[in-house]
């Protein structure tokens, strides 16, 4: 029983107070963009972020120059509409729907609703040395990045700024 992720980074989720998984394949790239975008020092420097894992909510699709976010504003991630509005980066914590397989997810956490975001799965800490051993036992390859997980899920943007 394998899936198209065999490679899986996790850790401790904060802003969650649960565990997450992604596709370590992926995830590297993502936190790279990320943390691009909320080290950017204007918005014309945000506009420029390239995007190849993620969309960029600095864009011009979004942020038009003319509307009061010229190139050399200073830029401040914080305030970026999709950030406040917790919408990107999306919830680490929904990635363990499409990285871990059913079993696991069921044997292993509980579906949340958010209002505004969309359902996660809570994987409560204590299943940790289980799901791990389990995953490990399918073939997966699985480390942990607190840090890592932490980021993708935008938890504390603000402090990366510098």
């Amino acid at each position: 029983m394998t899936t198209h992720h065999q490679h899986l980074v996790y850790g401790y989720a904060q802003s969650h107070g649960c565990l997450a998984f992604a596709d370590a394949d992926t995830a590297a790239a993502e936190a790279a963009e990320i943390r691009a975008l909320a080290t950017a020092h204007t918005w014309g420097e945000a506009r420029q972020v390239q995007m190849t894992q993620l969309w960029n909510p600095a864009g011009p699709d979004y942020h038009d120059p003319e509307d009061g976010y010229a190139d050399d504003k200073p830029f401040d991630i914080t305030k970026v509409g999709a950030v406040e509005g917790g919408t990107w980066p999306r919830m680490v914590t929904e990635r363990a729907f499409t990285v871990l397989p059913q079993d696991l997810q069921d044997n292993h956490g509980k579906r949340q609703l958010t209002v505004h975001d969309g359902d996660y799965l809570e994987i409560p800490l204590d299943c940790e040395a289980e799901l791990v051993a389990e995953l490990r036992g399918r073939g997966y390859e699985v480390i942990r990045d607190d840090d890592l997980i932490n980021l993708l899920d935008g938890f504390s943007l603000g402090s990366l700024a510098g």
